[in-house]
């Protein structure tokens, strides 16, 4: 991985080089970012300068054999852990070795790719990925073997966030007493849900969505995509290049977020004093209960973006709304009325406890109804 490939950042890139050419390299940082910021690739980058003992600010003039092994992802000092979960071929306490090949192609396919991406390589319906305890013991097994070339150990953990709390206390044990020449890279989206005890063992390094520049002119250059049109992914896509990537290639058949939000506000819209239409309600939370958890909490957050887009057209700050449904007959700027500063705090919360109790194994469809028949009160409210 070349620092190069990666996009933007240009100020955390020359801090790593920085600090690996001096040799003053924190044995655990931990690096926080959006989706789509470059958390993963920066990483892989930076774990390659010091391995390869490479030189100037880019990952050559080094070990050669060694930045050929990085090609593939496959260097044996270079360590990974990653949320999993059971599937057909792995039953029982699946470990991060245990899906290294799909891993290695996720990540020279997606370098950008986020949590959602890899649950959906992994295929995993119902479940919810996390980091087992079971990923913590290899740890410890790869880090007590000596270094195949006789430098740094380096252990990439990504979306740290999702450990349990098994793994998270016996990694605390190892960042509390680390063995020699040993480099943690923790990866996460939101810093809040890594226990602060792990938090404050790590330099933290927090990185910034990418400007819209930036996006924009990796579209074109890599994607050959119409500069006027790369201008306006480069917009709705917030900083996230990964989200560009997927508005690119227009991949949102398998999940039409924007048609199912339609649907269930033009439903709720409908149902106030109409007893009929609460069964279209019921059939709609079928039709989402019937989706992976993941995909459902997905789903959620994009309803709470729709609606916030929504409240900021309501109060005249239409340079601040990026998304445009391509849903037929549905407008934004007709929906901005109902959504206004009477309810949009109760909408938030109801729909961030429909999020919190799906997370926590509750019953979808019961969750959903709920949701929908609080959402037709909610939405008349003036």
């Amino acid at each position: 991985m070349q620092f190069s490939q990666i996009l933007g950042q240009d100020y955390i890139k020359s801090h790593l080089i920085k600090s690996a050419s001096s040799g003053r390299i924190p044995h655990a940082q931990l690096f926080i970012g959006p989706e789509g910021s470059g958390t993963l690739s920066t990483a892989i980058a930076y774990a390659q300068y010091i391995l390869c003992n490479n030189t100037g600010n880019e990952n050559e003039n080094g070990n050669d054999s060694c930045n050929l092994k990085f090609q593939n992802i496959s260097h044996p000092d270079l360590h990974f852990i990653y949320p999993t979960v059971t599937t057909e071929d792995v039953k029982t306490k699946p470990k991060s070795l245990d899906f290294i090949q799909d891993w290695r192609t996720f990540i020279q396919e997606m370098p950008y790719g986020g949590l959602f991406d890899w649950y959906k390589i992994l295929g995993v319906q119902n479940k919810q990925g996390e980091i087992r305890v079971e990923d913590a013991q290899e740890v410890l097994k790869s880090l007590s073997l000596k270094s195949y070339e006789g430098g740094y150990k380096i252990m990439i953990i990504w979306m740290a966030d999702k450990m349990n709390i098994a793994a998270s206390n016996k990694l605390l044990k190892l960042l509390e007493e680390p063995s020699d020449k040993t480099i943690f890279i923790l990866i996460s989206e939101n810093e809040e849900d890594i226990i602060q005890t792990i938090r404050s063992r790590c330099q933290v390094i927090h990185f910034n969505g990418l400007p819209e520049k930036v996006i924009a002119d990796a579209l074109v250059a890599r994607e050959n995509v119409d500069p006027n049109l790369a201008k306006k992914i480069a917009h709705q896509a917030q900083g996230n290049f990964n989200k560009a990537m997927h508005l690119v290639k227009e991949d949102d058949s398998e999940y039409p977020f924007e048609q199912w939000f339609v649907n269930w506000v033009r439903a709720a819209f409908r149902a106030k004093g109409n007893a009929a239409a609460i069964q279209d309600l019921i059939s709609w939370s079928e039709e989402i209960a019937g989706l992976g958890r993941e995909s459902q909490k997905k789903f959620i957050q994009f309803c709470i973006e729709m609606f916030r887009q929504a409240l900021l057209l309501n109060y005249q700050t239409p340079s601040l709304v990026y998304i445009e449904p391509k849903v037929d007959k549905f407008k934004l700027e007709n929906f901005a009325p109902f959504v206004n500063g009477n309810n949009i705090h109760e909408i938030f919360k109801e729909l961030s406890d429909a999020m919190y109790h799906i997370e926590r194994n509750g019953n979808a469809k019961i969750i959903l109804t709920d949701l929908s028949i609080k959402l037709t009160r909610l939405i008349h409210k003036k």
